[in-house]
């Protein structure tokens, strides 16, 4: 059984920092990606940040260059996020995801990934 549990979330103030886990079972790390998306209170699911487990590309959406970033331990079956210098703006479930049939320009995408994490709640007050 495949299982991605997320760990770390939390409230923070504005500015702030936290490092989300997601440590991942069940399937062979390497050559998956995987990704990091957020969903606020009605608004749709976004992709944040993204990592091939194989070598290590990264990738992300514009609002959180420079602020956030991805890493990842294989032998621990393990993806970060390290997120600093938060906003209210960011406030929201986070997720991760992984996916075996990703491509650069889909990597990104929500739909290309088949697992999920239940998710944990970022909270950024002002």
């Amino acid at each position: 059984e495949v299982q991605l549990v997320e760990s770390g979330g939390g409230l923070v103030q504005a500015g702030g920092s936290l490092r989300l886990s997601c440590a991942v079972s069940g399937l062979t790390f390497d050559g998956y990606a995987i990704g990091w998306f957020r969903q606020a209170p009605g608004k749709e699911r976004e992709g944040v940040y993204s990592i091939s487990t194989g070598d290590g590309s990264t990738y992300y959406v514009d609002s959180v260059k420079g602020r956030f970033s991805i890493s990842k331990n294989n032998a621990k079956n393990t993806v970060y996020l390290q997120m600093n210098s938060l906003k209210p703006e960011d406030t929201a479930v986070y997720y991760c995801a992984a996916s075996r049939f990703w491509t650069r320009r889909s990597i990104m995408d929500a739909s290309v990934y088949t697992f999920w994490g239940q998710g944990t709640q970022i909270t950024v007050s002002s």
